[in-house]
Formats: structure tokens, sequence, C-alpha cells
């Protein structure tokens, strides 16, 4: 792995906390994510399950994780089980984890191989009432290859009709939300190599580039910091490209008077960072793209006041909503009075502000959690308002990490620079 090893105390300090969610005589099982094929007989880079991550620190593919809290036989209590070292794998592969070393990471004792799984299941259900199987049920995600955890359920069910099964998710949504301080110091990290790829990108753009030049300059910075890589595809999205939220193609010419917006963020320890920032190609914005520009930080900054303890997404959402209307019609792109006869099913502000201004961050990009759920202490979420006005080849969006606390919030990228004449001086001693 490229980050420096994680305190296996962290995933104690989790599991112990999954534990006291869990009903009296449950089992829960947690499966890895799975290797994707890419084309003939390669693999994409794999990734572990986030949930499986999260409370075992173990990022090899084929682990699975068995938790039986109150089983008679203790060994059987919290078991991993991995894949058994095999020499012409490692051959092709590279090294496999010894139990020792499952043990040193996950601060789990009882590691057994994977091929003893289905065996010591079936013990520990016959013994058990509750069943706890985990699906991703991330509410806007739709896929057609279902993950891992997913099919399993199915077979499981199968396999044993009788049981009475529970959902996970709920209970690991619960959990994650609230980041402990190992977690916050982790995203701190990844905030912190984000901001230094960053600082190369305003160094190094210049009228002519290609977007994915532009994304070369985030990526060898993100690898040389010992990143996992990026959190997400990122988006290097130079004048009206910048008006397509999801623009991952990275392919267009960055022209000498465009902006370019950049959404990206380095993943370490899985852990992810999430930022935009928008910079003239040139380093010197127009009055127009200024006078744009630092309408979406002022509602940015009042943004961010308002994720505090108590306060939700829904709320911010919808009092950004206002603010931003209220600076279109100072930006001159329609009129108090247009507002005032508009279709309310289809409001003026859509044209140009589009999205949400807050998601959860942690392991994934889009981490857990509600819109509609009161912010907590130690919560993690972005703030990122935007404005785009395609008719003049112009998106603008700005985006940070916010810790809730219960002394106010706090930016966990506050270092990172965002004052368009700090954006100006940076790119002008390049």
């Amino acid at each position: 792995m490229r980050y420096q090893p994680i305190d296996p105390k962290l995933f104690e300090y989790n599991r112990n906390n999954l534990v006291k969610l869990m009903k009296p005589e449950s089992v829960a099982v947690l499966q890895p994510a799975d290797q994707y094929p890419r084309n003939g007989d390669q693999y994409f880079p794999y990734r572990q399950q986030s949930d499986l991550f999260y409370l075992t620190g173990i990022e090899q593919e084929k682990t699975v994780l068995l938790m039986a809290p109150g089983f008679s036989n203790k060994q059987f209590r919290e078991a991993l089980f991995i894949l058994k070292p095999d020499k012409k794998l490692e051959t092709w592969e590279g090294h496999k984890l010894t139990k020792q070393e499952a043990r040193e990471l996950s601060g789990i004792e009882n590691v057994f191989w994977l091929e003893d799984f289905e065996i010591v299941l079936r013990e520990v259900l016959l013994d058990s009432k509750n069943f706890y199987l985990n699906v991703n049920e991330y509410v806007k995600f739709v896929t057609e290859v279902p993950e891992r955890n997913h099919r399993l359920a199915g077979e499981f069910r199968e396999k044993y009709p009788l049981q009475h099964y529970e959902r996970l998710a709920p209970l690991m949504k619960q959990l994650r939300q609230i980041k402990s301080e190992p977690e916050i110091d982790l995203i701190r990290h990844a905030c912190k190599i984000t901001n230094k790829a960053f600082g190369r990108v305003m160094k190094t753009i210049k009228p002519g580039m290609k977007e994915y030049e532009v994304e070369a300059e985030i990526t060898g910075e993100f690898i040389r910091s010992g990143a996992n890589g990026h959190g997400y595809a990122p988006i290097v999205a130079s004048g009206k490209s910048a008006c397509m939220l999801h623009y991952i193609d990275n392919d267009k010419t960055c022209n000498d008077g465009d902006l370019v917006l950049m959404d990206f963020g380095a993943e370490y320890a899985n852990y992810t960072a999430d930022m935009s920032r928008t910079i003239p190609v040139n380093g010197k914005f127009t009055p127009r793209q200024k006078a744009c520009y630092d309408a979406v930080l002022d509602v940015f900054k009042q943004a961010r006041e308002m994720m505090v303890p108590g306060n939700t997404i829904d709320k911010v959402n919808k009092a950004v909503t206002g603010l931003m209307e209220k600076k279109m019609i100072q930006l001159g792109l329609f009129t108090k009075e247009e507002v005032e006869k508009q279709d309310k099913e289809s409001p003026l502000y859509v044209n140009y502000y589009m999205h949400g201004v807050s998601h959860p961050l942690g392991l994934d990009v889009h981490d857990v959690g509600s819109k509609y759920e009161p912010f907590k202490a130690g919560m993690v979420v972005t703030c990122e308002p935007g404005l785009y006005i395609e008719e003049e080849n112009m998106g603008i969006r700005i985006e940070n990490d916010i810790l809730i606390t219960d002394d106010g919030p706090v930016d966990l990228m506050i270092d990172i620079p965002i004052e368009t004449d700090e954006i100006e001086a940076a790119m002008r001693h390049a």
C-alpha cells in the first residue's frame, strides 16, 4: 500500500460500535468488492468495498468478514477469511497476506482461509436468529451489474430460507457518517495532496494545453504524494464544457480567455477529498468572469456558515437557491419581474444552477448519509455552489470540504487558494 499504516485500533473501534447496534443472537457477513474485468485478460485496478475496509483495513481481494458477537464459540465471534497464499499465484500477482499480516492490519485475531468460510457460516447460523446482509443502498445509484454483496444476499436467502434477515446498510450509515479523529486526519491528508495538485496546475496551465494535459499534472502529483489515485473521475472542463456537470472526456483545448473548471480529489488510504476550482486559462480573470466568480464565492461563504449541527443539506440547498437567484438577477441573467412571472415548475435559476450544494464525504465521494438528516459533529460534507452560463461559454463551481463541529464549520481546504487575487497571484508567479 502507498499510504502510511493505519493503527488497527481504528478498525477495532469501528467493529465494536457495529456490535453495539446489532440485535442479540445475530450474524453479519460483509463481502469484498469484485475484481471487475476490463478487457481480454485484464482487470480494472482493484479497490476494496468501503464497508469492509471500514471494519477491517484489509485491501486484498476475496476477503470476507463474519461477525457473530454472541456466538458460543469465541473464535467465530469475529472472524476474517482470506485467500490462502499460493506460490504460483504470487509469482504472477505478487504477495498475498499471511494470517499474521491480516491480524496486524485488522486487529482481528481469528483469521481463516477463505475455503473454510461456508462451513463456519453454517455452524454460526444454526445457533443464531438474525442474519445481517449488506447491499449498496445509495439512493441515486442504479447499476445493471449487481455487486458481490447484492448477488450473495440472494444466494444466502436460497441456502438459508428460514433465517430472519436484517439490513446492515442502515447500521453502517449510522456509523460511517460520523468520522472519528483518525478518519478526519486521513481526509485532511487527502485534502493536502489535492492542494499540492492544484498548485501544480496553476504553475503549468497555459493557453493551448489540452484538458488531459492538465489532468496529467494532477494525476502525477497524486502519485508522487502517495495517494491511491483519484477518488472519482476528474473533471477538467474548459469553456462551454464546464456547463456539463459530469464532463469527464477532458479532451478539449484550453483556450486563451476561457475559464477552466476543475473538480478533482485525491484518495488517500481510501478516504477521498473533493474539490472544485475555476481558474482563467491565461491567468487573468476578465471583469465579467470575476463578477460571476465572486458571486459564486460569496454564496459559497454564506453556505459554509450554514453547515452547523441541526441544519440539513436540504435546508442549505433551499437557502442557496434563493441566494443564487438574487446573484443571477444582479448579473443580468434575468430580471426580478421575470422571476415574479416565471413558471413555478420551471424556475429561471435552473437554467444556470441545477445541482445541490452539498453531499456527505468520506470513504466514498458521495458518502453515506441523507440530505434530510440533521448535521452532527463529526460529519464531513462538501460545499459547492455553481453558476453555468452556456451562452457565455462559462461554468464556475467552487467546492471545499467542511467538517461539522459543535463550535462551527471547519473548512478542511482553508489553505487552498480560492479568492480571485490569490489565484491570479499564484498563476502570475508560476
